[in-house]
């Protein structure tokens, strides 16, 4: 019988995976939330029933107000700290620029107890605050600072890498004739950097939007947002219905900033060859506070929360009242249950990004040949955005989706460790995919020359060439799998308490003695995130790969 070509191949498992993981269950969310509460047996709703009562409608405009600002306050931080990153050369700047992907790889709970030991009645500076008569918990200030800590790094990012783009002999030539440095940033700079800001805007949006763990810790009853209503009327109330009609909305809504940001990055086609502007050592006194100032905001936004869990944790353990926790039974069954769900899930993942990275490639291939077809260029696009949907759908609306869906399956372990791989493997697809952009397709063809079979040459010449990107995506996967949250709560059983779900469990309890478990076990869960990440990761990149 004739084999399928291997590009055809390739693409199933991901293809079956992304269609009974996410696809199938989003159709049944769809169906619960258009069909209006009939799936469920409940009472007829209507579609606009979320517009119409005041108390759903505050927590669809809460979310996005709080995402807006977020995206203001990350600009109008961000980007001048980007600025001095990009044109200022001083010491330390390599580390700083590493140092911005560490909260993608704190868990969200993690920062959520950050933000409590540095800004809660009992924090370090909450403290003093409340004692002065400043109250900041069930304000939305918690919530807006638990944002800006894991979101201002992507505009920075995106600001330096932006900044780095723009070419030298423009900006020499608007000086030449005349312009300020302020009038050459905003003649010449500001028209070049504005797509990539927008575009990683569109995302810290979607982040902020769609986030679980933050708002459920920090925003309190009133500021929480619109999923952790449905976490709420899910869990709590078993109003199926509604939660479906929420998750509905919630899904046009990031649908549509999902295509925003697709358009933007259309528009950010790969530039030409640049003369990127030097960067210099600071020569003025205003240069130096400039530098001294954007290394506070950083210090202040992104690594302060960390510090004080640090702290806090180390108090709680030399006062005697976090020693125990340490010590407890549940406690050696919960990171028991991290680390072999996180293990289950990157070995999938992994498995899952390489094969979808692969089918990328072999569909742009073909798509490249002569003969080939606009909807074959057409389809190689499309799989290649593919990887992307999960970062689309909140984890929330993937748990709701898949408890609605598989209702048998639920308190089982392999739809927990599936859904675990569904959120963390398009790290490994991304970054596997730009790396096998990048690489020289005469080194597969040298190889097949010499007689190499297809999978010698992928075994001996490509997976060592990308082996480094490979190494980044898991540790990226890694880290996401450790501190998942949203996902724990809907499909874990009892008995599969991780570490995460742990520490909520004693943010639910009162008395001082269990926050300071809690925030004991976020300071573990911590250090196993960076450990995991560093060992997997492997040593430094270069300052221009450092990044995913």
């Amino acid at each position: 019988m004739p084999r399928l070509p291997a590009r055809w191949l390739l693409p199933a498992l991901p293809l079956a995976f992304l269609a009974l993981l996410l696809v199938a269950p989003v159709v049944r969310l769809l169906a619960e939330g258009l069909g209006a509460g009939a799936w469920s047996g409940g009472e007829p709703l209507r579609w606009l029933d979320v517009w119409q009562d005041g108390y759903l409608r505050w927590r669809v405009l809460w979310s996005l107000a709080q995402a807006a600002i977020t995206c203001a306050l990350a600009l109008v931080l961000g980007l001048p700290v980007a600025w001095v990153l990009a044109r200022l050369e001083f010491p330390g700047r390599a580390l700083v620029l590493r140092l911005l992907m560490l909260p993608f790889v704190v868990p969200t709970l993690v920062a959520a107890l950050g933000v409590l030991a540095l800004w809660g009645p009992r924090g370090l500076l909450g403290a003093p605050l409340a004692g002065a008569g400043i109250e900041l918990v069930d304000t939305p200030w918690l919530l807006l600072y638990g944002n800006l800590f894991f979101n201002l790094c992507v505009v920075v990012r995106a600001g330096v890498d932006a900044l780095e783009q723009v070419n030298a002999p423009r900006v020499a030539a608007a000086r030449t004739l005349g312009a300020t440095p302020w009038r050459a940033f905003w003649r010449v700079e500001w028209p070049a950097i504005a797509p990539w800001l927008a575009s990683a805007l569109c995302l810290v949006f979607l982040y902020c939007f769609a986030g679980f763990g933050l708002a459920l810790i920090l925003g309190g009853q009133r500021y929480a947002t619109v999923e952790v209503e449905i976490y709420t009327l899910v869990a709590h109330e078993l109003a199926l219905g509604q939660a479906g009609v929420l998750a509905v909305w919630m899904l046009l809504l990031t649908g549509a900033v999902a295509l925003a940001y697709a358009w933007l990055e259309k528009r950010l086609a790969a530039p030409g060859r640049v003369s990127p502007v030097l960067r210099q050592r600071p020569r003025s006194g205003a240069q130096w506070v400039a530098v001294a100032a954007a290394l506070a905001v950083l210090f202040v936004v992104c690594a302060a929360p960390l510090l004080a869990i640090v702290w806090r944790a180390a108090q709680a353990l030399l006062d005697g009242q976090g020693t125990a926790v340490l010590l407890e039974a549940d406690t050696r069954a919960a990171l028991w249950n991290t680390l072999r769900f996180t293990a289950m899930a990157l070995t999938l993942a992994t498995a899952l990004g390489l094969t979808h990275a692969l089918a990328v490639r072999a569909l742009d291939a073909a798509s490249l040949q002569r003969q080939a077809s606009e909807a074959r260029g057409a389809l190689a696009l499309a799989w290649r955005a593919a990887a992307f949907l999960p970062f689309v759908v909140s984890p929330v609306t993937v748990a709701f989706g898949l408890l609605l869906l598989y209702p048998d399956w639920t308190a089982s372990l392999a739809l927990l460790v599936a859904a675990y791989a569904l959120l963390a493997y398009p790290f490994v697809a991304k970054s596997l995919t730009a790396a096998l952009d990048s690489l020289p397709a005469s080194y597969a063809q040298a190889a097949a020359t010499l007689g190499a079979r297809p999978w010698r040459v992928l075994w001996r010449v490509t997976l060592p060439l990308v082996a480094p990107a490979l190494r980044r995506g898991m540790a990226f996967a890694t880290a996401t799998a450790l501190g998942e949250f949203a996902v724990t709560l809907f499909l874990s059983r009892p008995e599969w308490t991780t570490l995460t779900t742990l520490i909520y469990q004693h943010l639910g309890r009162p008395g001082a003695a269990n926050l300071d478990a809690a925030l004991v076990l976020a300071c573990v869960l911590m250090g196993l995130a960076l450990i995991a990440f560093t060992l997997i990761e492997g040593p430094a990149q270069k300052d221009n790969d450092a990044h995913a």
